[in-house]
């Protein structure tokens, strides 16, 4: 297999994973730095339909222009 094809088939399942699903991701800030004192907060973040939609459409792409160059 080639590598465009690889990543496609990775985008496609990722895609359709967050689509399906859904998916977050965590993001940390520093809220107090005071001397040897330090708090941080984690905030969960969800990530877009449309990115994994883009994600999803984009490894339908590497997959078909990787089967058309086979040919």
């Amino acid at each position: 297999m080639r590598i465009p094809m690889l990543v496609g088939i990775v985008l496609i399942a990722a895609g359709a994973f967050v689509l399906l699903r859904g998916g977050t991701f965590t993001s940390r800030r520093d809220v107090l730095d005071l001397g040897g004192v330090k708090v941080t907060a984690e905030e969960q973040h969800p990530i877009a339909p449309w990115v994994a939609g883009a994600a999803l459409l984009g490894g339908v792409a590497l997959v078909v222009s990787g089967l058309r160059r086979k040919a």
